[in-house]
């Protein structure tokens, strides 16, 4: 066993989950960063490039300074952007949690091979599970929104109850509420600490976007320019700028699912006691 080994069947507090997960990423970027880069790579260059066009379309304007795009052009961008997000995000969740399976089967060590075929086995179903989610999300939230944060709790662990039980797409949903059932506001707690996290972390790589409109405006309002609108005047700067701490931002985001990962073990240690009677049946075997 890998003497830096991370035991994820175990029961943590908020603070503990949270240390954790960054000790995690700490110590296994270089493994699990090439990895995710082979199989989220490819995904990851379609958002890119959805990125760029929406920027581009939604700034009204081009590379060129030709005149700004029509509403089809808009649609279309907006539709392609979705698409590559959901692909990303699928790709993203799918490959973060076959690694932690990996590690865990190994005992520390990442195996290239078995999360390349974790991911291809699971893909679909982590893609139909988030497309069902987002719709239940959505609707409970056009009711009184309300009953769409409560769904998004359990909702927000169904892809991990997947990967981790080998469940399919409906027991996973299944299983996600009743997992939670009776910790929905220790989970909940959690899932806005560490979305409060990441959000200041993508925050601080936003600033220079933020400035960068801020010095336009000044520049803008002093010289009370009527040649176009505010958006017009921001030109590519602003395109490339935005599509850059973008990129960076959804690349933070893979911080969440390691999250998730220890929040499912330890709510489904409080349940199961799993990590605990392998713990008695190793020690028996010793």
């Amino acid at each position: 066993m890998n003497q830096d080994y991370i035991e994820f069947k175990k029961q943590r507090e908020l603070g503990e989950i949270i240390s954790i997960t960054f000790k995690f990423l700490r110590e296994n970027y270089k493994s699990g960063g090439k990895i995710f880069l082979k199989l989220v790579g490819p995904a990851f260059l379609l958002l890119i490039a959805a990125v760029t066009y929406y920027a581009w379309s939604t700034l009204g304007t081009s590379f060129l300074g030709t005149a700004g795009l029509n509403m089809s052009d808009f649609i279309i961008s907006g539709g392609l952007l979705i698409l590559a997000y959901l692909l990303y995000m699928t790709s993203m969740t799918g490959t973060i949690y076959h690694i932690i399976l990996s590690y865990i089967n190994n005992n520390g060590t990442i195996d290239t091979s078995e999360v390349s075929a974790g991911l291809k086995h699971d893909f679909g179903k982590i893609l139909l599970v988030s497309l069902i989610s987002w719709a239940l999300i959505l609707a409970g939230t056009l009711l009184l929104v309300i009953p769409g944060i409560y769904v998004a709790i359990p909702l927000s662990l169904a892809s991990a109850v997947l990967v981790f039980r080998n469940n399919g797409a409906i027991d996973s949903i299944s299983d996600c509420f009743d997992l939670v059932k009776s910790n929905w506001w220790s989970t909940f707690g959690t899932l806005f600490c560490v979305g409060i996290i990441v959000y200041l972390i993508s925050l601080v790589f936003q600033l220079p976007t933020i400035v960068y409109m801020m010095v336009k405006a000044f520049v803008s309002a002093n010289e009370q320019s009527a040649s176009g609108s505010f958006t017009d005047q921001l030109g590519t700067g602003y395109i490339i700028l935005n599509v850059i701490t973008t990129i960076i931002q959804y690349l933070v985001y893979s911080i969440t699912p390691v999250a998730i990962a220890f929040i499912y073990f330890n709510l489904n240690e409080k349940k199961n006691y799993t990590g605990t009677y392998e713990t008695i049946q190793n020690l028996g075997k010793q």
